[in-house]
């Protein structure tokens, strides 16, 4: 652990330092043999994973990252050398209506214009590649198209420090919770999306491994001013995955391509809130009709990590899946 309040050592701002990408950045930085200080953002301060955090030597501070509480949120971020930026669309969707997330937007401009306003030498930021652009607004998928909305904002601030745009592929961990196979009448299980079992998806374990892309933008050779970072561990077809996940847990588990309807139903039958529903639905559609991550090169997403990611037959192997294939 190179965790140090040593001020020699430079200060990394991570916002979200609880959540599942802060923490993975500490993660990462913690596993370095370079030293660094972290300062960790939280809501709160006395729940556990942050009185872990604070025990591991991590600076946690309580500070809620709202457009009312800009003063705040700007002195947080003073003294930082880097900058790690996330926001989440997720508290922000209304239960009664399909909505652009504006105060996600508003939010995540607010973040880059007070690491810009503290001078860190780069900011990380967790974007997304627009739905509603690659599809030219045959879909929409308001997380993905606000992350892109402040990826622009901060290509826009003229004399603004680098700014790097690192966007997470789908988390393994979906897998167990909101994208876990749906049991059969038979008892067979199936993963589902739309389109052919052939196509690739970009697969992270966003807890162990999304924060070494963000250690490589930190200590790795410099970026161009605005480059994106394509985040996965692996990518697979949809029946491979469910080939290795049959495999390792001797069920019965395929792949399903269903009909754009019968996708909405299907999340509909879940209970999801129709803004959910419709948010979901453009990021099936979307990106199996334009990739995920769009026009942007995954080819070389993987280069110079510190250590190899976590592949999906590693997750798979490791992780319990009695309760969710049952």
């Amino acid at each position: 652990m190179t965790i140090t309040q040593d001020k020699s050592a430079p200060l990394v701002a991570v916002v979200g330092a609880t959540g599942v990408q802060g923490g993975s950045v500490i993660l990462a930085l913690s596993e370095s043999k370079d030293p660094y200080r972290i300062r960790g953002f939280t809501r709160d301060t006395n729940k556990e994973t942050a009185q872990k955090l604070s025990k591991d030597g991590v600076e946690m501070i309580a500070v809620n990252l709202t457009v009312e509480n800009k003063e705040k949120v700007f002195e947080a971020f003073q003294g930082a050398d880097f900058a790690f930026a996330v926001t989440n669309y997720w508290e922000h969707m209304t239960k009664d209506r399909y909505t652009f997330c504006g105060q996600e937007v508003a939010e995540g401009k607010m973040l880059i214009d007070a690491a810009n306003a503290a001078k860190v030498r780069l900011i990380a930021w967790s974007g997304l590649s627009s739905i509603v652009k690659n599809t030219n607004g045959k879909y929409r998928a308001p997380h993905f198209d606000g992350k892109e909305e402040v990826t622009e904002y901060a290509r826009t601030l003229v004399g603004g420090v680098p700014v790097v745009d690192v966007q997470a592929g789908i988390y393994m961990q979906n897998y167990k919770t909101m994208m876990a196979p749906k049991k059969e009448a038979d008892g067979s299980f199936k993963i589902i999306g739309v389109g052919s079992g052939e196509m690739t998806l970009p697969l992270i374990d966003a807890v162990l491994d999304y924060g070494l892309f963000i250690r490589r933008a930190i200590e790795g050779p410099k970026y161009e001013r605005f480059s994106t970072i394509c985040v996965y561990g692996e990518e697979l077809s949809k029946d491979q995955m469910a080939q290795v996940l049959a495999t390792a847990t001797g069920k019965d588990v395929k792949y399903t391509g269903l009909t754009e309807d019968q996708l909405v139903e299907s999340f509909r039958a879940n209970g999801w809130p129709e803004p959910m529903v419709r948010d979901v639905q453009g990021v099936y559609c979307g990106t199996s009709e334009a990739g995920y991550y769009g026009k942007h090169d995954v080819t070389h997403g993987r280069d110079g990590l510190a250590r190899a990611p976590v592949t999906w037959a590693e997750f798979v192997k490791r992780e319990d899946w009695s309760e969710v294939l049952q």
